[in-house]
């Protein structure tokens, strides 16, 4: 399960669109969309424009950080920017994980400038049976 805990998300986005988008010192917040398939959270971060070798990940105790980094196409003396509507500088998104994930398998995919991580459910936290013991007669019962 992920756990949302950012109470000043909408007054981040509500700067962002006074202030515009986050710069190399202070970082805009991605778009992300969050969901279970099966046994696994799925995770999609839209970051159209940054190549993978400017995308890092980290994972500390159960803190997901993904931050990135979109720089300008070029930086030619000949060219002269017309129009530029397209956010530069630093992304970045914290996500709290809860214990029932197991951080240890996650799996990243950067493709078509979606960053997908796949975050497996822990095998301790998935249902299991527990034998009862009680003299020579063992029952099953479902957990």
């Amino acid at each position: 399960m992920l756990m949302r805990t950012d109470p000043f998300r909408e007054l981040d986005r509500l700067t962002q669109q006074l202030l515009g988008p986050g710069t190399w010192s202070r970082p805009a917040a991605m778009a992300m969309d969050a969901y279970r398939e099966g046994d696994e959270y799925v995770v999609a971060f839209d970051l159209p424009g940054v190549s993978a070798e400017a995308i890092d990940i980290d994972v500390e105790r159960n803190m997901l950080t993904v931050k990135a980094e979109r720089r300008p196409v070029t930086k030619a003396d000949d060219v002269q920017m017309e129009l530029s509507e397209r956010p530069l500088g630093v992304f970045s998104r914290q996500i709290v994980l809860a214990d029932t994930l197991d951080t240890d398998r996650i799996k990243a995919d950067y493709e078509a400038g979606v960053l997908t991580l796949r975050i497996p459910i822990a095998e301790r936290a998935k249902p299991r049976k527990i034998a009862i013991g009680a003299g020579s007669d063992r029952k099953e019962i479902s957990g």
